[in-house]
C-alpha cells in the first residue's frame, strides 16, 4: 500500500495543497492574490512530481483500480501546463471584472484533480468519482461571474445538462457491470467476450454522456450558450481541459473495457467525428460573436480527434493525441488575443470589434493571423500538421469517406477564418486598445504564437513522445 502512494504522489500533493489553500483563504481576510500565485506554484512544483512518477508499461495499484502507464503521465502533464498558462493569462482579466476571488484558482485546482483521476482511473467507480470531482468545480466555474445575467444563465444550462449526461454514464456504467460482473476495465475486457445486448447499450450510454463532456454532435447544445456567457477565462478552461481529460477517457473506454467490440461502437464514432466536423464548421459561418464561434470551431476540432479514435488503430490514437496537443497551444494563442481586446476596463469579444485592427495594433494582428490560419489547417502551420496525421491514420486504414468529410469541413471552415482576418486587415479601423498587459498572457501568447509558426521546423517533436503510447 505504502509503494501504491508513492505511484500518486502529484494527487496527494494537489488534494493537501487545495485544503490549506481553502484554510487559508477562509481565515486570512484579502488573501486573493497570495492564493492565485500559490496556485501557480503548486502547478509548477507538479510537473516533477508527476514526471517523477515511473510510467514504463502499465502498473496497476489500489486493487488493480488505478492505472499508471504513459498515456496517463502525458495527459496529466498537459493538463497541468494548459492549466497553469490559464491562470497566468486569467489574472488581469479577472481583477478587471472584478472576480479576482480566492475560489477561482481552488475551484480550476479542483476541477484538474477530478480530471487527473478520470485520467488514470481503471474501474468505472474510481472513474466516476474522478468526473463528478471535476464536473462539480465546473458548475460553479461557468456560473462565477454572478452579478451577470448570462453566466447565471450559462452556470444552469451546463448544471442541468451536465448533470443529465452524468446520469446517463452513470446508467452505462451500471449496465456495463450488470453484464459483465466487475468494475474493473481489465475484467470487464475479459467477461464480455461474447455478444449482448446489456453491454452494448452500456457502451451506448457511457458514449453519449463522454461526446456531452467533449460538446460532439448531437450533444454539443450547451457549448455556444456557455462559452458566450461565462467569464472568457472560464470559457478557456472550457475549450481546453475537460475536453483533453474527456478524449483520453474515451481512448482508455474504447481500447481497454471495451476493445473487443470494436464493431459495435466504431460505428458510433464514425458518426459523431463526421456530423461534428459539418455542424461545426456549418454553424461557425452566421456567428458575430467570438466566443461563440470557438465553441463551435471546437465542435469541429473534436470531430477531427474522433476521427483518429475511428481507425481502431494504434497510428489512429497517437494522431488524435497530437491533434488535442496542437488544439489546446492554438485555444491559448487565441484567447490570450482576445483577452487584449481591452478599451476602457471593458472587453470586447465581438468579431466586428476586430475591424482595422492591424493599423494599430500590428503584433497582436499577426498573433491572431497566425492562430487562425493554423485553426484553419493552412500549410506549413502546426494546425496543418495536427489535421495532416489525422488524415494520415484514417486513409491508413482505408477509410475514404471519413478523410472526405474531413477535407470538406476543413474548407467550409477556412472560410470563417479568412473573413476574421479579412476584417482585420482590410476593414476600417477602429478606436485603438489597451496596451498594457500582465507579463503572464504577453508571455503565454509569444510562446503559443511561436510553437504555431516553427512547429514545421521539428514537426515530429510531438509525435516521437506520442508514439511510445501504444494500446492495441
Amino acid at each position: 500500500m505504502i509503494i501504491d502512494i508513492y505511484y500518486v504522489i502529484p494527487e496527494i500533493f494537489i488534494s493537501l495543497s487545495l485544503m490549506f489553500l481553502l484554510l487559508f483563504g477562509v481565515f486570512k481576510k484579502n488573501s486573493s492574490s497570495t492564493v492565485y500565485s500559490l496556485s501557480i506554484l503548486i502547478l509548477i512544483i507538479s510537473i516533477p512530481l508527476i514526471l517523477n512518477v515511473p510510467s514504463t508499461g502499465e502498473l496497476l495499484i489500489f486493487n488493480e483500480s488505478y492505472k499508471i502507464d504513459y498515456l496517463s503521465n502525458f495527459i496529466k502533464i498537459l493538463i497541468v501546463i494548459s492549466t497553469l498558462f490559464v491562470l497566468l493569462t486569467s489574472s488581469q482579466y479577472l481583477k478587471s471584472i472584478k472576480i479576482y476571488n480566492v475560489e477561482y484558482p481552488i475551484l480550476i485546482l479542483s476541477s484538474i484533480l477530478g480530471m487527473m483521476v478520470m485520467v488514470s482511473s481503471n474501474d468505472l467507480i474510481v472513474f466516476y468519482i474522478g468526473l463528478e470531482l471535476q464536473s462539480l468545480a465546473l458548475y460553479v466555474l461557468a456560473s462565477f461571474n454572478r452579478d451577470n445575467v448570462l453566466s447565471s444563465e450559462s452556470g444552469l444550462k451546463y448544471f442541468v445538462l451536465s448533470a443529465l449526461s452524468s446520469g446517463l454514464l452513470l446508467y452505462g456504467c451500471s449496465l456495463t457491470y450488470g453484464f459483465s460482473e466487475s468494475t474493473n476495465f481489465d475484467q470487464i475486457l475479459i467477461n464480455s467476450t461474447e455478444f449482448n445486448y446489456g453491454t452494448t447499450f452500456g457502451i451506448v450510454f457511457i458514449l453519449v454522456g463522454l461526446a456531452f463532456k467533449i460538446s460532439a454532435v448531437p450533444f454539443h447544445m450547451w457549448a455556444p450558450d456557455v462559452y458566450q456567457g461565462s467569464p472568457t477565462s472560464v470559457t478557456l478552461f472550457f475549450a481546453i481541459l475537460p475536453k483533453i481529460a474527456a478524449l483520453s477517457v474515451f481512448i482508455k473506454f474504447l481500447y481497454t473495457p471495451f476493445a473487443n467490440m470494436n464493431d459495435q461502437w466504431q460505428t458510433i464514432i464514425v458518426f459523431i467525428s463526421i456530423a461534428s466536423m459539418i455542424f461545426g464548421a456549418v454553424a461557425a459561418i452566421g456567428q458575430k460573436n467570438l466566443k461563440r464561434l470557438i465553441a463551435y470551431s471546437s465542435i469541429s476540432h473534436m470531430g477531427y480527434a474522433l476521427a483518429g479514435l475511428a481507425t481502431v488503430s494504434n497510428q489512429g490514437i497517437q494522431s488524435s493525441i497530437t491533434y488535442i496537443s496542437i488544439y489546446l497551444v492554438m485555444n491559448l494563442a487565441f484567447f490570450s488575443c482576445l483577452f487584449m481586446l481591452k478599451r476602457n476596463d471593458k472587453y470586447y469579444e465581438n468579431i466586428e470589434d476586430l475591424s482595422g485592427l492591424s493599423k494599430k495594433h500590428p503584433i497582436l494582428s499577426f498573433s491572431l493571423l497566425i492562430v487562425l490560419f493554423s485553426l484553419a489547417g493552412i500549410p506549413p502551420l502546426a494546425g496543418f500538421f495536427a489535421k495532416f496525421y489525422v488524415f494520415l491514420a484514417v486513409i491508413e486504414q482505408s477509410m475514404y469517406f471519413l478523410a472526405i468529410v474531413g477535407l470538406l469541413a476543413t474548407v467550409v471552415a477556412a472560410f470563417y477564418y479568412l473573413r476574421i482576418i479579412k476584417i482585420i486587415y482590410f476593414d476600417p479601423e477602429k478606436e485603438e486598445y489597451e496596451t498594457s498587459h500582465n507579463l503572464g498572457l504577453k508571455i503565454t501568447l509569444a510562446i503559443s504564437t511561436i510553437f504555431i509558426l516553427v512547429y514545421f521546423i521539428y514537426p515530429s517533436s510531438i509525435t516521437e513522445i506520442v508514439s511510445k503510447i501504444t494500446l492495441i
